[in-house]
């Protein structure tokens, strides 16, 4: 109703006067869509989101070219443009696993989501009553649709100061909402939810019946954990160290359920709060 109808010309594009507010939107959409900016602009911030947060700049071209063209002449094929992020060389070299920058902070409400969906997360309620889980001193410190401005819970040239990450001219787009009290809040968040006591999110469970099969073989239950929620990243110390922890309680056959599913729990907290899975490559 409050639509201007006079002529409006901007990056080489025009719309006619009198030209009404849906059919000014789309032609204004369209412009910028066909932008040569747009492709490496929506690239770069994709691999950040999906695979790395500093690609080379070969990287990011290679992506837009398939967003500019998917081979098919089609520009914005989102199907073509993912496919070419996630199996893309620099993406899948191995020898990445190595460098120290390459990888990216997960999000802590992608760490809640990959927990919930690798243990078989389930509602008895059918309710999924998830709360605001915004708080970083007690919950996760970032919750769906309530990001605190309208660029999101951080952006994608966010440098950390006064850090290694600084020095060596890189960005970490996630570190813009982590500290000392979000590292605390996390950690006591997810030793709630793990164990089924997560007052946060209502009534969703876990389900850890594959988990209690291998919880007299510690070896064998974090050779699991570690391939489900890390691709088989974990290094050996960190191995080493949650084992330790885990085998200061011995089990045996007297064992109670709650002494078996406290192995489990743990195993799957110290793993959930280790540097070797907070940094996903």
């Amino acid at each position: 109703n409050f639509h201007a109808d006079t002529e409006t010309s901007f990056l080489g594009t025009t719309v006619p006067a009198g030209t009404d507010a849906p059919n000014s939107l789309r032609i204004a959409l369209d412009a910028l869509f066909a932008h040569p900016n747009v492709g490496p602009f929506f690239a770069k911030q994709m691999i950040q989101r999906l695979v790395t947060s500093n690609p080379s700049p070969a990287y990011v071209e290679r992506v837009a070219s398939v967003f500019n063209d998917n081979g098919q002449g089609e520009r914005g094929d989102m199907g073509a443009t993912f496919k070419a992020i996630l199996l893309d060389q620099e993406a899948l070299n191995p020898n990445r696993l190595a460098d120290p920058s390459f990888g990216k902070v997960r999000e802590p409400m992608l760490r809640l989501i990959q927990w919930g969906r690798t243990f078989k997360a389930n509602s008895p309620s059918g309710q999924w009553l998830v709360a605001d889980l915004s708080d970083s001193a007690t919950r996760l410190g970032q919750s769906p649709m309530r990001s605190p401005s309208v660029f999101n819970f951080y952006r994608p040239g966010y440098v950390p100061p006064n850090t290694a990450i600084a020095a060596n001219d890189l960005v970490a787009p996630e570190f813009a909402i982590v500290n000392e009290s979000s590292i605390a809040g996390y950690v006591n968040f997810m030793e709630r939810m793990i164990e089924g006591r997560g007052w946060q999110l209502g009534d969703v469970r876990a389900d850890y019946t594959s988990e209690l099969n291998l919880v007299d073989d510690i070896d064998a239950l974090l050779e699991r954990i570690d391939v489900l929620l890390t691709g088989g990243q974990l290094r050996a110390s960190t191995l080493s160290t949650i084992a330790s922890a885990l085998s200061a309680t011995s089990l045996d056959e007297t064992s109670s359920e709650e002494d078996r599913l406290r192995r489990v729990h743990t195993a799957i907290l110290l793993v959930m709060a280790s540097p070797d899975y907070l940094v996903q490559k």
